[in-house]
């Protein structure tokens, strides 16, 4: 089996159970074609490039599994006919290709960057009298 990654967008302003139904629906196609899902994040809402069906913000989910091209094509299909989803696209990993890092959560309260007065070197002139 080879090792895919897959990044989708969709409607920012569907709910969280809406969410999870999308998810579920994912994750058991990858399972009913004898797929394995290793990660599934969500990434939460951004600014788009561009207008896509009219939507300026997208949620984008990131997710890895283990599978077959049929699986990939079936995936597809399926992302393809949900309204929900403005985009998607799946990329093949190459062997020994890291994954990338989970997304670090920002902290609620984060504190402003302390910024230290400049020191400036003073440096002696000597006046040469004539």
């Amino acid at each position: 089996m080879r090792s895919y990654e897959t990044i989708y967008i969709v409607q920012p302003d569907l709910n969280d159970d809406e969410f999870k139904v999308l998810s579920e629906k994912v994750q058991e196609t990858i399972t009913s074609m004898n797929g394995e899902c290793s990660r599934l994040e969500d990434w939460g809402s951004r600014k788009l490039a561009y207008l896509v069906k009219k939507f300026s913000r997208g949620r984008y989910f990131y997710l890895n599994f283990e599978g077959d091209a049929p699986l990939v094509a079936e995936l597809e299909r399926r992302l393809r006919l949900d309204d929900k989803v403005l985009r998607f696209q799946t990329v093949k990993l190459e062997k020994g290709m890291p994954v990338p890092a989970p997304v670090a959560e920002k902290s609620a309260v984060e504190e402003p960057a302390v910024e230290e007065p400049a020191v400036v070197a003073e440096t002696e002139t000597t006046e040469s009298v004539e």
